[in-house]
């Protein structure tokens, strides 16, 4: 549970519009800050007034919906029970498109809930978005989280975001019963897992599952793939000048990592049922090949979110289990392409602070974290309360992980993200070269578009 320094009964909050004004707010929520986030005011502030709450209100919008807004609503009854501010949370599968419209009409939530950080780059570039120092310093950010996520939330060394649930990409699943029965090892180096792949092949197997069907986003798992590699092979400053499109989408270390992917795609026997079945298998079901007795695979590359389409009798632990991506370059070892989604305030009231501020601490992240589902980067929430070891040992690494990099076709342009690099993967497993692909990428990257700089 969440707690404020009994010593503090209020907190300074300082309004944007019409000059600097001093709001003084008796606060029945108690959040745990460091007690100089509560120092009051010089009495002999000329600005320095008491002010009534505003609404009792703070609005939300976000791209949950469904079962997930429910565990949400969950996590944030604490707040409302303490505060009674009334969080008014609105989810739409619109988020992208609606909230640019609202924010030109001047209909902006109080807080936006991103499902990734490109879209909150650029309204914070457009001075859309209060800087999250507004509400908690950096010492108390760096309190809750690593500073590998504090980057990634920060825009001209401004940070604007609090991060909430998170996923990690980074990922290579297995069946810890058959590679026992195997006699198969754990790799660590890009090298023991090639030579761990010819050994299932020369025995008759296929080393890998692959599904790169998606509907409309067909594509996305080999996306992943190439992020993955490019980060563990040129590193996280190129990786992000590759994001912003410093550099050209299709520059030599791109189209190393896409023949790093190859070695796996394209090696004889390497994936069950050759490229037509990773064209053609939905990304969801391409996991079950684990599990087949014999397995159709014995490991299989994806985010810690594949484990809903596990079949029901699976337990976590015994019949599946995962190692991260191995090292390729031992400078980038133990990097993670992660995702998540980011909470930031739009409108400055004394309720949005409050929110914001309890959005940092644990206890929103444990308790939809104890009914599973869900990965938190904070690194006070309590390990103990995910309901699995997996769960505990993803959220472990997302803590401790010293090199996180973002999904990058999350960041980049939807043309490029989510248009000509998702089509380009399906292109390039069916036979098109890394040249052939990165170039076509290169030459449709739209001209009126650029991606916020980072940190």
């Amino acid at each position: 549970m969440f707690s404020l320094l009994q010593q503090c009964s209020s907190i300074q909050i300082t309004t944007r519009p019409a000059g600097r004004m001093v709001r003084y707010l008796t606060l029945g929520l108690a959040i745990a800050l460091p007690l100089a986030s509560c120092s009051q005011p010089s009495e002999t502030d000329p600005s320095a007034t008491s002010q009534p709450a505003g609404s009792n209100t703070v609005s939300v919008l976000g791209v949950i919906v469904g079962d997930q807004q429910a565990k949400l609503e969950e996590a944030l009854k604490p707040f409302e029970e303490e505060t009674g501010i009334d969080v008014i949370y609105e989810g739409t599968d619109a988020f992208t498109t609606l909230l640019p419209v609202r924010v030109d009409s001047g209909d902006s939530p109080d807080i936006a809930m991103f499902p990734q950080p490109g879209l909150m780059r650029s309204l914070a570039a457009e001075g859309a978005l209060v800087p999250v120092t507004e509400v908690l310093t950096r010492s108390e950010l760096e309190a809750y989280y690593p500073d590998s996520w504090i980057d990634l939330s920060t825009v001209d060394d401004q940070i604007y975001g609090i991060w909430y649930r998170s996923a990690v990409k980074s990922l290579i699943w297995y069946n810890p019963e058959q590679f026992a029965e195997k006699g198969y090892s754990i790799p660590d180096t890009w090298e023991e897992m090639t030579a761990l792949s010819d050994k299932i092949v020369a025995e008759g197997g296929s080393a890998w599952c692959l599904g790169m069907e998606s509907g409309n986003a067909s594509g996305w798992p080999g996306t992943d793939w190439v992020e993955d590699i490019l980060l563990h092979t040129a590193g996280p400053e190129f990786y992000d000048q590759w994001v912003q499109h410093e550099v050209p989408f299709n520059a030599p270390e791109v189209q190393e990592a896409f023949g790093y992917f190859a070695e796996i795609v394209r090696s004889p026997g390497y994936v069950w049922g050759g490229k037509t079945a990773a064209l053609s298998i939905p990304w969801g079901d391409s996991v079950a090949g684990l599990f087949d007795d014999p397995p159709k695979c014995y490991m299989h590359h994806q985010g810690n979110f594949i484990s809903t389409f596990f079949p029901k009798d699976v337990v976590l632990g015994e019949n599946v289990d995962f190692f991260p991506t191995p090292v390729i370059n031992p400078e980038y070892g133990k990097a993670l392409l992660v995702a998540g989604d980011i909470f930031s305030m739009l409108n400055d009231t004394p309720e949005a602070r409050q929110l914001m501020a309890y959005l940092a601490t644990p206890t929103p992240h444990e308790i939809w974290a104890k009914q599973g589902g869900f990965l938190s980067a904070n690194k006070q929430v309590d390990l103990s309360v995910y309901p699995d070891e997996i769960s505990r040992k993803q959220a472990e690494l997302l803590t401790t992980a010293k090199i996180v990099q973002f999904d990058a076709s999350d960041a980049m342009p939807g043309a490029v993200g989510t248009g000509t690099f998702w089509s380009g993967m399906m292109n390039f497993v069916a036979g098109s070269s890394a040249e052939e692909v990165t170039d076509q990428i290169e030459f449709y990257w739209p001209e009126d578009s650029s991606v916020v700089e980072g940190p």
